[in-house]
């Protein structure tokens, strides 16, 4: 049977309705690049700030205001830089989503702000931490065994992704979460462009189109970015079920499928320009 993903990769990540999007975890690589990329634009906003207010505080006399502006945006940028972004829709800081990874949850449908929040505050213990006991190494006034053993110790959890077969962070593991890759996006008019090709083979009465809302539009998306052929299988019996649709021999589930999308896009779009936006399937809207 050909998959899309190696077995020691693949995670099940089971959706509200019940599908399995079959996604795959992230490689130390790609959170190392996402880490290093956030880490060099947190410095260079903090340093532009700092700019900034250097040169209000020459200009105004506030110096000593210019510096407690300063401390206190180095404690939001370090604390909230990552939550913000990882409660955001797409679940990922700017770092990973150049490198095309994301947060999600564990054995659960949704993020929650809870679960972002956990993974996020054991980051002072797992990465600052140690860069502090660095920092302090040969300084005066502190002793020299104190700040190995602290090292080591702090090491244990920055190196911890590495000895577990999901690469958990030990902020993860307490919150319930993982990194996942971003599955590669196909774009919209790629997706349109199937409907546009099977559109004579597949011919959807309204009321089969209209099954369904944005909330599932999305979920679709989702599956035929993935291609994973046991999740297309399963969605396309699901739908063909809930619309009443007669599968017929040559029928593939992906044409089926991408035919589907195609025309549900198309008629909440339609809706929504005369200002309708049916959000799921339970709203008759």
């Amino acid at each position: 049977m050909n998959r899309n993903f190696s077995d020691i990769d693949r995670r099940s990540l089971v959706t509200p309705e019940g599908i399995d999007l079959r996604v795959k975890l992230a490689d130390i690589g790609a959170r190392i690049g996402a880490m290093t990329l956030d880490l060099l634009i947190i410095i260079a906003m903090f340093f532009a700030v700092v700019f900034a207010l250097i040169y209000l505080g020459i200009n105004t006399g506030a110096g000593e205001a210019a510096i407690a502006l300063m401390i206190l945006f180095a404690f939001f940028l370090r604390s909230f830089y990552f939550m913000f972004f990882e409660m955001g829709r797409r679940a990922a800081t700017p770092g990973k989503r150049i490198m095309k990874i994301r947060v999600a949850a564990r054995g659960k449908p949704r993020l929650s702000a809870n679960a972002v929040f956990a993974r996020n505050a054991l980051r002072e213990i797992e990465f600052f931490l140690p860069l502090g006991f660095l920092a302090s190494a040969g300084s005066a006034g502190v002793d020299g065994w104190m700040s190995a053993l602290g090292l080591i110790w702090s090491c244990i959890f920055l190196f911890f992704p590495l000895f577990n077969k999901d690469r958990l962070r030990a902020g993860d593991l307490i919150a319930g979460t993982w990194v996942v890759q971003t599955p590669r996006p196909i774009l919209a008019q790629d997706l349109a462009s199937a409907d546009i090709i099977g559109r004579d083979r597949f011919a959807f009465t309204p009321q089969q189109i209209e099954a369904y809302g944005v909330k599932e539009l999305h979920v679709l998306e989702d599956v035929l970015r993935a291609k994973d052929s046991e999740t297309l299988k399963d969605v396309a019996a699901r739908i063909r079920k809930k619309i009443g649709w007669v599968q017929s021999g040559a029928e593939a589930d992906i044409d089926f499928l991408s035919a589907y999308y195609g025309a549900l896009r198309g008629r909440l779009e339609t809706k929504l320009l005369l200002g309708v936006r049916r959000r799921d399937k339970f709203d008759k809207r």
